[in-house]
């Protein structure tokens, strides 16, 4: 399955467990044309499903990953929340776990501002 495939697993996952729909390859950056695989814009989190890494892959592999960093820190410095998963992680359900936790504190974190 390609890396986009897994996102698209974690779509249909994120559906069947009743979280909100993430939105798919979402620019973050006024200028870079940069994308998140999935977010969630109006909570500022975001999840990046690293495809390749038991195989070098590019997210695993010098220049794939330090642009992965800048793009990720980037992100970071403009108040985002990101998770990053491993294939193994969506296909064995650690990435929603995560994901569910993220968002209930979002949640839970939206509602007790005044």
């Amino acid at each position: 399955m390609s890396r986009s495939g897994y996102s698209q697993q974690l779509i249909v996952q994120c559906k069947a467990a009743g979280l909100p729909m993430p939105d798919a390859e979402v620019r973050f950056h006024p200028i870079r044309k940069w994308r998140l695989d999935l977010a969630w814009p109006s909570r500022r989190i975001y999840a990046e499903v690293d495809g390749g890494t038991w195989i070098g892959g590019r997210h695993s592999r010098g220049a794939g990953y330090e642009r992965d960093c800048e793009k990720l820190n980037t992100a970071a410095l403009a108040g985002w929340r990101g998770f990053r998963f491993t294939t193994a992680m969506v296909k064995d359900g650690r990435a929603l776990a995560v994901l569910e936790r993220a968002l209930a504190a979002s949640e839970q974190a939206e509602q007790a501002r005044p």
